[in-house]
């Protein structure tokens, strides 16, 4: 019995170390933004103040206003949401097709075909930036929506999550629409895709935070202000307006925005394709 009540109060113990570690760290992730949006309610004087405050004493919309007022802050969110959600869909579609063929379909060197396709993902994006840079200028793409696009429209990455979570769903389901007389695109349409639900939501939500808060790439293959995307313009931004805190703070806030909708309305897919996408091997 006292055996029992030991082992009892240490897993109690663990248990509220453990949830203490995470709360704590959980804390430390979230300050900084909480700061940054109180931040974007204050005046540059409260938010230079020493020592800092953190609720704002004189609560004011202004640095919002100035925000889209002073430079094309629209346009640059117009870019950024289109080009996420282009290269969120090509990727759900590209993905899909060759996650598919890896999964369901036999042919010769499938496996070899796999591995290679998963080593690209070794090969760091600085490798790539200068030969793909090259290939859009020689295309004629440079400064153009194409230029973002294109190149994020497959994914490794995007293929592997899919191949696993494919493997997982009974081959019986598969076997069955064929006897009905089902296609493989329509058997991918119609049985694989609305069971991969999770997986699917997975993908969009990372491929459209990677996409959205790019700004090496941008950088790179952008000119002209019309085409930037909104990390580019809060780069702009703080450099035209001799780092105006409130209004980039305020800019940050609006920009951040698009990601928290995204995982808000999938979280549930988002935990459940994490959990599933690596049952079968």
């Amino acid at each position: 019995m006292t055996t029992m009540i030991a082992h009892t109060s240490a897993r109690r113990i663990k248990s509220v170390l453990a949830h203490t570690v995470i709360y704590v760290a959980a804390a430390a992730t979230v300050m900084p933004f909480v700061w940054m949006i109180l931040s974007s309610f204050k005046d540059l004087g409260e938010i230079l103040s020493f020592p800092p405050t953190w609720w704002p004493e004189n609560f004011t919309f202004e640095n919002y206003k100035n925000a889209f007022g002073a430079a094309s802050f629209g346009r640059f969110y117009a870019n950024s949401l289109f080009v996420a959600s282009a290269v969120t869909i090509g990727q759900l579609v590209t993905c899909s097709l060759a996650a598919y063929a890896f999964a369901r379909m036999r042919f010769r060197g499938r496996n070899v075909l796999f591995y290679l396709f998963l080593g690209t993902m070794m090969v760091p994006i600085h490798v790539t930036m200068i030969p793909s840079f090259m290939i859009l200028h020689w295309a004629g793409w440079i400064d153009t929506y194409a230029a973002l696009i294109v190149p994020g429209l497959a994914s490794a990455f995007g293929t592997f999550l899919l191949r696993q979570f494919f493997l997982s769903i009974p081959r019986e389901l598969e076997e069955a629409a064929f006897m009905d007389g089902c296609s493989r695109f329509g058997v991918l349409w119609r049985i694989i895709l609305p069971l991969s639900k999770p997986a699917l939501a997975t993908l969009a939500i990372f491929t459209f935070m990677a996409v959205f808060n790019d700004f090496i790439w941008a950088l790179i293959v952008l000119n002209t202000e019309e085409m930037y995307t909104v990390q580019l313009g809060l780069a702009i931004f703080r450099d035209r307006y001799a780092t105006e805190w409130g209004n980039l703070m305020a800019g940050s806030v609006v920009a951040t925005l698009p990601i928290l909708i995204v995982f808000f309305f999938a979280q549930k897919y988002f935990i459940q394709g994490i959990t599933l996408s690596g049952l079968k091997g």
